[in-house]
């Protein structure tokens, strides 16, 4: 009963999701339309005129441009005259002569500027110029078409080219309004502003609820979790609507992106993993040889072996002593005993070679079967001497004044070492041969990554991120979010 109301649960959830994927891909649909309209509007009016010029009316404060439209009013009136009364007719002479001062203001003033449409003028008189072979001038071209001359050749010919190619033209300038704050007149707000409210409504639920749903979670929290829903009712930059709308189909599994957005995931992450590896590898070496340059490396190490007063300690414990007897306790205890017969081979070659000096053994040699006894000799010293330096140490270290003694020759040692270091031009020595090797280092390392096959070196990273997401859950797990 209890996994058929959580399946019900999840199946409202899912086709919720989907209603508003549907609702915010309405939404972004109208807002390219928008976006695109006075780029577009020519092609929209002319597949659509009437529901264009409504929508340019309403929303965007277009409206006809008086100039453009009285000069087609002129054309129509010169039309209507030729039908009724004829070419020769005194109104068909007076029209014509308008139509020629007309069209030169046409040229000069330009109405088409204020759409930012002089390309469709200069599209007007070229396509005049070649109908009347006037190469040269557009007035001319313009001033030829509108003459008793030039129409008695097929007038009805000539007016039915004017509406075929320039009249169209023509209609597709408009004037449009200027707001109280200087811009154009854009009154999309009207329409976006439901979607607005509808959808900054339900991103409130959303994190309200996640944040019920999610122990140790702020309301904050929640609203970063959905933060690809906030272009959707942002009023500004709406063509970023397009990411929650990808997003949520996702989710609402209305499409399937995950092998996309795994691939998008492995590249950035394998490439910003390559880039962060070679930062710091640099940073760290660089940061390096400026404390060697500074001599802080050096003080460091003598201020900690020597103990000086400015040292600070954070936990009252000597790591230097600790360490020293901890190596200590496991050299004697663990690695010698392991290493016995390797030290046993190397006392036994040792005082052989020793022995071998002796003029006595050289002497003795001559004997029969003192080769023999001479070998095992040896050996048996060797294991006695080995036997006895293993078990001194160990002896030492097993009580107190032992492994006082021992820590006493490890510092004297060390200030000894300290002291030797700093003797001539040791330390500068040591510290230029070892900033020499670190910048050897990074030129090698950049070199290496330039060589190396990018693809080959994300292989393995791209497997192993591709392993961990076959735990991702799906997206019907997803809805709820």
């Amino acid at each position: 009963m209890a996994f058929s109301r959580s399946a019900r649960r999840r199946t409202f959830q899912l086709w919720f999701e989907r209603l508003m994927v549907a609702i915010a891909t309405a939404n972004l649909i109208l807002v390219l339309f928008d976006l695109s309209y006075i780029r577009f509007r020519d092609l929209y009016f002319k597949l659509l005129p009437t529901p264009t010029a409504w929508y340019g009316q309403i929303f965007k404060g277009i409206e006809e441009n008086r100039v453009t439209v009285a000069y087609l009013n002129e054309v129509d009136g010169l039309q209507e005259t030729l039908e009724t009364e004829g070419l020769d007719a005194p109104n068909a002479k007076r029209q014509l002569a308008n139509l020629r001062r007309s069209s030169v203001d046409l040229i000069d003033e330009d109405p088409f500027a204020v759409a930012n449409k002089s390309g469709t003028l200069e599209r007007i008189k070229k396509s005049m110029r070649d109908r009347t072979e006037q190469e040269n001038s557009s007035k001319d071209a313009f001033r030829t078409f509108w003459t008793q001359e030039y129409l008695e050749k097929g007038w009805s010919d000539e007016l039915e080219f004017f509406d075929a190619q320039i009249r169209p033209r023509i209609e597709t300038n408009y004037w449009r309004g200027i707001g109280f704050n200087g811009l154009p007149t854009d009154r999309f707000w009207i329409i976006d502003l439901p979607f607005i409210a509808l959808f900054g409504f339900e991103f409130l639920l959303r994190t309200y609820f996640l944040k019920r749903r999610h122990e140790n979670t702020t309301w904050f929290d929640a609203m970063l979790w959905r933060i690809y829903d906030v272009p959707l009712f942002l009023p500004f930059w709406r063509w970023l609507r397009i990411i929650p709308v990808v997003i949520r189909s996702n989710q609402a599994e209305l499409s399937h992106l995950d092998p996309i957005q795994g691939r998008i995931n492995r590249i950035l992450i394998s490439q910003f993993a390559v880039e962060l590896t070679e930062v710091v590898f640099l940073r760290l070496i660089d940061q390096t040889q400026n404390m060697i340059k500074a001599g802080q490396m050096s003080r460091w190490l003598f201020e900690l072996t020597a103990g000086q007063e400015n040292y600070i300690d954070l936990n009252d414990v000597d790591e230097v002593k600790t360490i020293t007897q901890r190596l200590s306790d496991i050299v004697v205890n663990k690695v010698l005993p392991e290493i016995k017969p390797e030290i046993d081979a190397v006392l036994s070659h040792t005082v052989t070679g020793a022995i071998s000096q002796a003029p006595a053994y050289q002497g003795l040699k001559i004997l029969p079967g003192f080769t023999n006894i001479s070998g095992q000799i040896t050996q048996q010293i060797s294991a006695e001497v080995s036997k006895n330096i293993y078990g001194s140490l160990k002896q030492a270290l097993a009580d107190d004044q032992g492994a006082d003694l021992m820590g006493k020759v490890i510092e004297s040692f060390g200030q000894h070492l300290r002291d030797e270091l700093q003797q001539g031009n040791t330390l500068t020595e040591l510290q230029e041969l070892l900033n020499d090797f670190l910048e050897e280092m990074k030129v090698n390392y950049v070199e290496r990554l330039a060589i190396d096959d990018s693809e080959t070196r994300r292989a393995n990273t791209y497997r192993l991120y591709g392993e961990t997401q076959k735990a991702r859950p799906t997206p019907a797990k997803l809805v709820g979010r």
